[in-house]
């Protein structure tokens, strides 16, 4: 089976002059390798495509695949992640992870939150702050927590996200709405300790692999896993198993976030815990990053007892599930 691998490559942004910032969600030159080999190993030929404007030339040019290992994040818009899944629906080309309208919805924090929510599950309330004078509309208890409603790698988060009055909420929505051109989620923060929940599979097939606390030093920006915390989690984040009624809690609740969405494949699925202890939503990663040694999946996943080549064996299986009884014939049809 042939398979196309799709990414956005960190050093090639880099060199266009894009800033460190701006690239953060993209991958580096050994989890693409690490990828390319881990699919050799299952047993796939593996093309490396590259961006989604890669791809559109591979497929001017006629170029097809059994499937596309999709990890690519995009750049511009709030539907950059679901560029790929698009376009390789317009070509009925099957691919990993999540379709457009999932990847859209999932960028979008209070999008999210607010199907979550419609699905009766636990999540903070939240405020939508699309301008400065939004503010004044904010009706919850502080401290509230403020961040960009559609970025990842905790881009915009920092010790000031966490406001105690109307005084640094505006302060800090005010840096955020000039530095990332987008709306503010605001919500209640809550106390209790972080959790990432890692899934595996599609709909009564997903499954939880393993619950992990992300717990912070003393030297880490306090209050949040926030982007130089993660950018330097070697120093600044202890990564902690975490079993008993809390986990189980926890990835009940990704669970059924995770099936809720029409999240597929695999991914992460971010939890933390109240004042009284009862685990929340807060936002879920379907296009988790698949480093195999920096990457939050991947480690929770090495915790739990699942190597690296079995969490991409569970990832393409649950893809293949999708494939048409006759793919000979499919591919025909598709020319």
């Amino acid at each position: 089976m042939n398979v196309g691998l799709v990414y956005d490559l960190r050093s090639e942004y880099l060199a266009e002059g894009y800033s460190e910032e701006e690239t953060a969600e993209f991958d580096k030159e050994d989890t693409i390798e690490a990828l390319r080999l881990g699919l050799e190993a299952l047993g796939f030929e593996v093309e490396a495509v590259g961006s989604v404007k890669s791809l559109v030339a591979a497929l001017a040019k006629g170029r097809r695949w059994d499937l596309v290992f999709n990890i690519a994040e995009g750049l511009h818009g709030p539907g950059r992640e679901a560029l790929v899944p698009a376009l390789l629906d317009a070509y009925q080309i099957p691919y990993t992870f999540s379709d457009p309208l999932v990847m859209a919805l999932c960028l979008d924090k209070a999008a999210c939150k607010r199907q979550v929510r419609d699905l009766g599950l636990p999540t903070p309330d939240f405020a939508l702050v699309r301008t400065e004078k939004d503010v004044a509309s904010v009706r919850l208890p502080y401290p509230v927590f403020a961040k960009p409603v559609a970025e990842g790698t905790g881009k915009g988060i920092c010790a000031a996200s966490k406001a105690t009055d109307r005084k640094e909420l505006t302060a800090v929505c005010r840096a955020l709405l000039k530095r990332f051109k987008q709306p503010v989620l605001v919500e209640e923060y809550l106390p209790g300790r972080e959790f990432t929940v890692g899934i595996a599979g599609t709909g009564e097939l997903a499954r939880p692999l393993g619950v992990m606390e992300v717990a912070l030093s003393r030297q880490a920006e306090p209050g949040a896993y926030s982007y130089s915390n993660k950018a330097n989690f070697e120093t600044l984040v202890e990564y902690l198993p975490v079993e008993g009624p809390e986990a189980a809690e926890a990835a009940q609740l990704a669970l059924d976030v995770w099936r809720g969405l029409g999240c597929r494949d695999g991914g992460r699925v971010d939890i933390r815990l109240d004042a009284e202890g009862r685990a929340n939503f807060l936002e879920v990663n379907p296009l988790a990053g698949l480093n195999p040694k920096i990457s939050d999946l991947p480690i929770l996943c090495s915790m739990n007892g699942v190597s690296y080549q079995d969490l991409l064996r569970m990832i393409v299986q649950s893809a293949l599930e999708r494939l048409p009884l006759d793919p000979d014939k499919e591919r025909k049809a598709r020319r």
